[in-house]
């Protein structure tokens, strides 16, 4: 990974480092990195465990089933990862007890210079670590994963796409679900061919009108957005 004067600096600490190549080696994502626009270290929480077996989980006083994440390990590599740059960095514990990631979470994030991403395994963390460490604590939605690592790269690649210069083009990103002023979700796209199993694009789109054209895209977004998530009207 290059590692140069970037827009984000991406850490991300867990204990199963080789899930990310493939995610990290591909699409906007690479281009980002290789440009030096995205910078990503991947940090092997197991390196700072103690003992000849690298042991980083033990069962849960009071009984229980499955393992919890011991303090120390997870404590000493978040500091040590830390002090590797001048900037502390934002970090971020990945749990379904954290607060929901949405688009506005996401846009705070995309002003951070950089973001540390604690991905969580087995029946959670010790309590401990919350406790000393303060994390901003984020989940990706109401339901329970393997781990976090899936949801460190969800955040990566919500958080960079918002980024100067990552996307082709600086507006896409204004016209998302979920983005700009309203909230709305995203109007209906198209692209060639025209027809297809006797389904048209609509003409308003092939007519170049760009003023027409914004005002049906406006209320197809409207009306999507009351169809399919009517809270996001709501919230208005």
């Amino acid at each position: 990974m290059l590692h140069t004067e970037c827009t984000m600096r991406f850490d991300i600490l867990t204990l199963f480092p080789d899930i990310f190549p493939g995610y990290l080696g591909e699409s906007l994502l690479k281009r980002a990195i290789q440009s030096g626009l995205v910078d990503v270290r991947l940090h092997n929480i197991r390196d700072w465990s103690k003992g000849k077996h690298n042991t980083v989980d033990d069962r849960p006083f009071g009984g229980g089933p499955g393992m919890v994440m011991k303090v120390d390990a997870v404590v000493e590599c978040v500091e040590a990862v830390r002090g590797q740059a001048p900037d502390p960095g934002h970090l971020i514990m990945l749990t379904p007890q954290g607060r929901r990631l949405d688009q506005p979470k996401v846009e705070r994030l995309a002003e951070q210079k950089r973001i540390i991403l604690l991905c969580g395994r087995y029946e959670g963390f010790d309590e401990r670590i919350r406790l000393i460490l303060e994390p901003d604590e984020v989940s990706i939605g109401d339901y329970v994963l393997g781990g976090g690592e899936v949801a460190a790269m969800v955040t990566i690649d919500a958080v960079a796409r918002l980024l100067p210069g990552f996307l082709g083009d600086e507006d896409s990103s204004e016209y998302d679900s979920f983005s700009g002023s309203r909230r709305w979700l995203d109007c209906a796209q198209y692209t060639r061919p025209r027809e297809y199993r006797g389904h048209e694009t609509p003409e308003v789109l092939l007519s170049g009108n760009h003023e027409e054209i914004a005002r049906w895209r406006e209320e197809n977004s409207r009306q999507r957005t009351q169809r399919r998530r009517s809270d996001l009207l709501a919230e208005e």
